[in-house]
């Protein structure tokens, strides 16, 4: 199959002929119809972080059941389906308790040491970037990490289900359980914030500011639920989220991982909110806080986000049916749609600032 392959860190998206495995028992193969642009595909392809060489990136895809594996259950081939990066064994305490993104044993989706690879190049293998590589024809996975979607739903607006959409609407819904009345800032409005703006505004927040260098993302915030909008830019966003709150918000989720903007995060809360770090730092970042007057003076807290707190065997299903009844918005995600030989130019329009979502729908 065609695949877009990283062979080094800062390496270029190369589109090669690479070899996929026949699903073991637990597996399902999946032919891909669209995939999407996230950045933390970008940051990877971008700085080393642990993450070996050569690779095949990507993981927010949708396709079609090609092939299931012996023991694969509750699917079918033909069936409309996603994948997520929320990797769970389904059987640890986190995993019982609901919370299979604290799974103690993500590792369990991997094959076992010593057996044969997913994906190889010319008899080598290649990394499955988190344990997906959706740039690609095809994807070989765990079904653990497959949910059907409806038929109804076309493929390049359900591929955004599987990570942007958990990730952003599952920060406010799940880990902030964000209450009707509560306010909110979101300082990124690229297509995670966007979703975050929308499920703080499905839970009930009576203020919602967005805030963002991009006039554009700024006028696209409001589309989806935002109340106010500050360009971070043209003036002090702490003092402007004070202002318009009267003293701070409840909550505030910082979704472009720099220190500035996460600190920034903390400043704007009122006294007893919390701040939730979505965005992907740079490996050895740290942060400056003040214990005595922000964390204990303020009885601030300061939480890190994984994949929305989501579990995914019931949030896409939730997130799906919603878009069918227009209560959530996926179209307005998808800004543009290229082919896999596009990636390069599609991830610089990400870097620009440019696009909130472009997504791969030719292969």
């Amino acid at each position: 199959m065609k695949a877009a392959v990283v062979s080094e860190v800062k390496g270029a998206f190369e589109v090669l002929e690479i070899a996929i495995d026949n699903p073991a028992p637990q597996e399902v193969l999946i032919d891909v119809r669209a995939s999407g642009l996230c950045h933390s595909d970008l940051h990877v392809a971008s700085n080393d972080v642990g993450f070996p060489m050569p690779a095949v990136l990507g993981h927010e895809i949708s396709g079609v059941v090609a092939a299931l594996g012996s023991a694969v259950t509750g699917l079918a081939v033909g069936d409309h389906v996603v994948t997520s990066p929320v990797h769970s064994c389904g059987a640890c305490s986190s995993c019982r308790a609901g919370r299979p993104y604290q799974c103690r044993v993500p590792s369990h989706t991997n094959r076992a040491p010593g057996t044969a690879p997913r994906l190889s190049l010319d008899g080598r293998a290649l990394t499955q970037f988190i344990g997906v590589g959706g740039f690609a024809e095809q994807v070989l996975v765990h079904q653990n990490t497959v949910v059907p979607v409806p038929r109804e739903i076309p493929f390049d607006k359900a591929a955004l289900l599987g990570c942007g959409v958990v990730t952003g609407a599952g920060a406010a819904i799940n880990t902030a359980r964000i209450r009707p009345g509560d306010t909110v800032v979101v300082i990124g409005a690229g297509g995670v914030g966007l979703n975050v703006i929308q499920g703080a505004r499905l839970a009930g927040a009576s203020r919602i500011i967005a805030v963002d260098l991009q006039p554009a993302k700024l006028e696209l915030a409001t589309v989806f639920g935002a109340t106010d909008v500050i360009n971070g830019g043209d003036s002090d966003a702490v003092a402007e989220v004070l202002r318009l709150t009267g003293g701070g918000v409840t909550h505030a989720f910082e979704v472009i991982g720099l220190k500035r903007t996460t600190e920034q995060a903390v400043a704007m809360l009122e006294v007893g909110g919390t701040a939730y770090l979505i965005g992907v730092h740079q490996p050895g970042s740290t942060i400056d806080i003040t214990p005595f007057g922000d964390l204990m003076g303020k009885q601030k807290g300061i939480r890190g986000v994984a994949m929305g707190s989501s579990n995914i065997a019931i949030d896409i299903p939730m997130y799906a049916n919603l878009y069918l009844q227009g209560r959530f918005k996926l179209d307005e995600l998808v800004s543009s749609h290229i082919g896999l030989d596009g990636i390069e130019q599609g991830y610089q329009s990400l870097r620009s600032g440019a696009v909130a979502r472009s997504v791969i729908t030719s292969f």
